[in-house]
């Protein structure tokens, strides 16, 4: 800093500069009016005005029930910001705050604080929950998850599927569904239906491209009411594809609902196994059977010969037996499972090696 001003890439930016930069942002934000009246200004909308030479960034604080309809507000801001002299790059982010004067009823506003304590909670109708978790992300949890249910589905069983990835919310796609759920009674809302599984994920109450930026109390509060507030009906198995991590939501699974079991997805590889014995460890410490570990990636397969090549190597295979966890199912490295899940049709819908996987896992698991 100098005795004139802010020394920002190389540049000097007088203080007196930067306050009249930051004015000018703010009236031409006065600008952007809202559907219902007044402006997101004297709403107090933003936050986090931050002006660092040409670059501007700030966040754009909602009401909950406003939601995806804020979005066209978003761009507009952007917009006249982007627009004003000497300004290169704006930044918007919109997040939204709980908010009690929302016409909405509250009850149907995802993401609010969790309620009711620590008592363990048996969700009526449900015969099962089961887990799907791991200690690293991009190992295939979503890909197991979604498969495992159809396969399930297939041999009969009344099945629902919960994207509890709230930051990173996949199984829309995969499961090939877009549509916005619906609540007729502004208290419950009903699942979509795929494949002939029941499924619920924050993916289909959000626009496609925005942010979910919670902390932890709305993450769990999310979790718990995309549970308690589905219309699951009567299930024999519900499957809760967990995020990455060891973290908030994982615990507000484990400790206020009644769980049948957790499954382990790895690939074998040394840093994901590092991180399959911390999910193993978690589970364990909250009293939460492992039921099992399914190693995905295990090995190619020659089209000609039928040959399974290692695809991480020998030795790291045979670590997976250390993990002291029944291994009842190696899923094959195969494009085509990718593909499929881009197309939202699991690959066990069809018949095939990596199909006949999944159907063995799912046997085994019933």
């Amino acid at each position: 800093m100098t005795s004139h001003g802010l020394r920002l890439f190389g540049v000097t930016i007088r203080r007196e500069k930067l306050s009249v930069i930051r004015d000018e942002i703010i009236r031409e934000l006065r600008r952007v009016g809202l559907p219902d009246g007044g402006d997101i200004v004297s709403r107090d909308y933003v936050k986090a005005l931050h002006v660092e030479g040409g670059q501007v960034s700030f966040v754009l604080e909602v009401p909950a029930h406003l939601g995806a309809s804020m979005e066209p507000v978003r761009r507009t801001a952007e917009k006249m910001v982007s627009d004003l002299t000497n300004v290169e790059k704006v930044s918007v982010v919109m997040t939204s705050h709980k908010d009690s004067r929302s016409p909405e009823p509250p009850n149907l506003r995802i993401g609010r604080h969790p309620s009711g304590g620590r008592q363990i909670t048996k969700l009526a109708g449900i015969d099962k929950i089961v887990a799907v978790g791991s200690g690293k992300g991009g190992v295939g949890k979503s890909t197991v998850s979604a498969n495992l249910a159809v396969s399930l589905v297939a041999e009969g069983h009344k099945v629902g599927l919960l994207d509890g990835d709230i930051h990173g919310p996949s199984l829309p796609m995969m499961m090939g569904v877009s549509e916005r759920p619906k609540s007729p009674d502004g208290k419950r809302i009903r699942p979509l239906i795929a494949h002939g599984v029941k499924m619920m994920s924050i993916g289909l109450l959000l626009p496609e491209d925005e942010a979910v930026i919670w902390r932890g109390p709305m993450l769990m509060g999310a979790l718990q009411q995309m549970l308690q507030q589905v219309e699951w009906g009567e299930l024999d198995i519900l499957i809760v594809d967990l995020p990455p991590g060891t973290g908030d939501v994982q615990l507000t699974l484990c400790q206020r609902f009644e769980l049948a079991g957790a499954l382990i997805v790895c690939t074998p590889q040394q840093v994901a196994l590092i991180d399959a014995r911390r999910a193993i460890a978690m589970f364990n410490k909250l009293n939460i059977p492992v039921l099992g570990l399914i190693a995905n990636m295990t090995h190619s397969i020659c089209e000609k010969c039928g040959y399974h090549n290692p695809t991480f190597g020998k030795d790291v295979a045979d670590q997976l037996v250390k993990l002291n966890i029944p291994i009842i199912g190696e899923i094959p490295f195969e494009p085509l499972v990718g593909q499929t899940g881009d197309l939202g049709k699991p690959i066990a819908l069809e018949n095939g090696p990596v199909a006949s996987v999944f159907k063995k896992v799912a046997s085994t698991l019933v």
